[in-house]
């Protein structure tokens, strides 16, 4: 089946981009073209904006009791399950991401994100009322408690801070405004459900600018934004290239950014906004460590990570353990069991229910990591698996899952995030010097720690700089925690109560 879109989606309905050009949709599994949308222009997203912020002005959602901008939500998330047959197909077809995970972690992973900012909603509470205080200390008349009358040292009088024991502040929650949502290719309805759900639960408008190798699935989204009856302009999806994403980066109406990509180009977003004043949450790249202690149970190390890291996304996840650290003392051991795992790996048509490790993205990403190879061979590094096409397949960009053994961790495969399905195993001494060599990383998003001794992994997971980390598991954490990074990894958090509070700006209102 074919998909040639002409339209994008402003103000509550289908409308042509102005631009002359398109974004090809080529499926990385056959190489041919299959479909196409319009490569948006700079005027195509002032006119989306206009619409976003003509909507949170008039259209009475950010007003909206909650609960009631919760049914929205609701509605939105049933009706991608019941478009998930043809969502997760035609993922499949942009990415190469095998269908069984299309359809986990976008159609299935999404309507829970939505259903989750909703169900946040039914117990959040806008308002709350807070009693003054004053701070204990020094008073002009040298008193030394803390009564709220009392004006500080210095103020001459009564202080404006210390209005008295009647005053009271109603602390408020508003939404931040128009929010701009920027998304990449690898799990697109997974990164656009986690940030529009909580900018729509807040009550903000948005524009999304999807990946330009995923922008037929925004597409069928825009088609259940109107069947779920968001008010006009509420949600609008502009596809496009560089010139779109920058304009709406640079748009003076946008309030905030919501990124997830590399951290490169997260960079050049944070330097924008940060001229421009605008909230952003950056959700970037990752070189993840996943440390195997001398007394992991290796069996539930290779089923928690390797698998995970290079399975149904072909290693292109910027959370994924990446880095393996694994003590001397195990460490032929380590390696085996990597190699015997993944290479009972099913590679193939990603549309073959039985296929466990799909295709690379696109042409560009093949080039990527094949150029990754070639540097870790050059550097010394061992070929213990794959480390190039798999046989017997000659179509598609394919690249079959690798193992790369004798890493040091200076090396640039230890470095470099390579985003494909590549692991490299860096020997470690003891305890503490796994934690440098985990530590010893421009990046810090992910992670996780392998042990019979769930205390002690804790404890190393404590000393870890990354924003998430499991013990035992390479899975993410449940929707209602915290997930984002540190470092190059990003700036912000989404799920949990706080990333919901990111599209938030409170209000304080004072009365005596």
């Amino acid at each position: 089946m074919e998909y040639n879109y002409q339209e994008i989606f402003i103000g509550g309905a289908f409308e042509r981009s102005t631009a002359p050009g398109r974004l090809d949709a080529i499926n990385p599994a056959t190489e041919e073209t299959f479909g196409s949308a319009p490569d948006s222009t700079a005027a195509d997203i002032d006119k989306a904006v206009r619409a976003a912020r003509a909507a949170f002005r008039m259209s009475g959602w950010p007003h909206l009791a909650p609960t009631e901008r919760a049914k929205f939500l609701h509605r939105l998330a049933d009706i991608v399950v019941e478009k998930q047959d043809e969502i997760a197909a035609l993922i499949t077809a942009e990415n190469g991401m095998i269908l069984s995970a299309s359809k986990a972690f976008n159609v299935f992973g999404g309507a829970l994100r939505f259903n989750y900012f909703a169900d946040f909603l039914e117990t959040w509470q806008q308002e709350e009322i807070r009693p003054a205080v004053a701070p204990k200390g020094a008073f002009a008349d040298g008193h030394s408690g803390t009564p709220a009358f009392r004006a500080p040292v210095g103020t001459g009088g009564t202080s404006p801070d210390t209005m008295g024991s009647t005053a009271r502040t109603i602390v408020r929650q508003e939404p931040v405004g128009v929010v701009g949502i920027i998304v990449p290719w690898n799990v697109p309805l997974s990164s656009i459900s986690v940030k529009l759900g909580a900018a729509l639960a807040a009550g903000c408008t948005a524009v999304i600018k999807p990946s330009p190798e995923t922008s037929l699935d925004a597409i069928l989204l825009a088609e259940a934004i109107v069947e779920a009856g968001f008010p006009p302009g509420v949600v609008n999806i502009v596809t496009g290239g560089d010139e779109a994403g920058k304009a709406l980066v640079a748009h003076p109406d946008v309030n905030m950014i919501a990124f997830t990509g590399s951290s490169a180009v997260g960079r050049q977003i944070a330097r924008q906004a940060g001229g421009d004043l605008k909230k952003v949450t950056l959700e970037l790249g990752g070189k993840s460590a996943g440390i195997v202690l001398e007394d992991a149970d290796l069996d539930i190390f290779t089923e928690g990570l390797p698998t995970a890291s290079l399975g149904g996304y072909s290693g292109q996840s910027c959370r994924a353990s990446t880095r393996i650290l694994a003590p001397r003392s195990r460490y032929s051991e380590v390696v085996d069991a990597m190699v015997a795992k993944l290479s009972s790996l099913r590679i193939g048509d990603p549309l073959d229910p039985t296929t466990q490790v799909g295709p690379l993205a696109s042409s560009a990403q093949y080039e990527r990591v094949s150029g990754y190879l070639e540097i870790g061979k050059a550097e010394g590094a061992r070929v213990v698996l794959g480390g190039g096409r798999p046989a017997g397949i000659d179509r598609g960009f394919y690249i079959a899952p690798t193992v790369f053994a004798d890493v040091d961790n200076r090396m640039r495969i230890a470095q470099e995030e390579i985003f494909g399905p590549v692991l490299v195993v860096i020997p470690f001494d003891d305890e503490e010097d796994a934690i440098r060599i985990a530590n010893d990383s421009d990046y810090g998003l992910g992670g996780t720690v392998f042990t019979k001794d769930e205390e002690r992994g804790t404890n190393v997971a404590r000393r870890v700089e990354t924003g998430t980390i499991g013990v035992n598991t390479g899975g993410m954490p449940p929707l209602n925690s915290p997930f984002g990074g540190v470092k190059n990894s990003g700036l912000g958090r989404e799920m949990g109560p706080e990333g919901f509070g990111e599209y938030l700006v409170p209000k304080s209102i004072v009365r005596v």
